[in-house]
């Protein structure tokens, strides 16, 4: 038996309209919790609502991110003063499995997405603490480095609203990430930093990771 041209077309159309289908949905969501996020920032009393609320959430963060968001481990990234926007969207990454970590891909899936804009809001509102470098001449040369990168974390390495800030990120974490990135690792899939950090020495993870872990703007 034979399909007919028509069917296999209209079979193949429905089948695309099911894929395509959950991944505008989530796209849409995210778009709206962003806004929504947006709509917090604006609002003093919103805010502080909203802080409110992760403070009660962030106990098992605190376990790994410290409740400050400055970071337990030089392996674990700091939170703290990170952009909220591109927190959340990391956070969204995780619950969805477009990135993946044991404990961050099971946290991210168990939070409400309402908590989840409130804990991106509550870390981005904290203060980061920069440790400044034991090896001030890698660091100069970190800083010329860097140049290369400024066009997405900006000048002063604080990002945007999609890119992350490095400024006082820990140096464990800088040279763990950038070494993923390079070495195209899965939980690293489709990233955009993939090309930029294959071109990337370990001498040139070195000087970054010692340069940006005292950049304090």
């Amino acid at each position: 038996m034979h399909s007919s041209p028509v069917f296999l077309r209209l079979f193949s159309t429905a089948l695309l309209a099911l894929c395509i289908g959950p991944a505008s949905a989530q796209a849409d969501t995210v778009q709206q919790a962003l806004r929504r996020l947006q709509d917090i920032q604006s609002s003093p009393e919103l805010t502080r609502q909203a802080y409110a609320a992760a403070e009660e959430r962030i106990t098992f963060c605190s376990f790994c991110h410290g409740k400050d968001g400055n970071s337990k481990r030089d392996d674990i990234p700091n939170l703290a003063a990170q952009n909220p926007q591109y927190l959340f969207t990391a956070f969204e990454k995780f619950a969805t499995g477009e990135r993946t970590d044991y404990v961050m891909s099971q946290l991210a899936s168990n939070l409400s997405l309402e908590e989840r804009i409130n804990i991106a809001l509550y870390f981005g509102m904290q203060k980061v603490t920069a440790k400044t470098s034991d090896r001030p001449d890698l660091a100069e040369k970190g800083k010329q480095k860097f140049m290369q990168c400024q066009a997405c974390h900006g000048a002063d390495g604080t990002g945007s609203m999609d890119k992350p800030r490095l400024a006082g990120q820990r140096a464990g974490y800088i040279r763990h990430s950038l070494r993923l990135f390079r070495d195209k690792d899965p939980s690293r899939a489709g990233s955009e930093m993939i090309p930029i950090a294959a071109t990337l020495s370990d001498a040139d993870i070195e000087m970054l990771a010692h340069y940006l872990q005292g950049l304090n703007p």
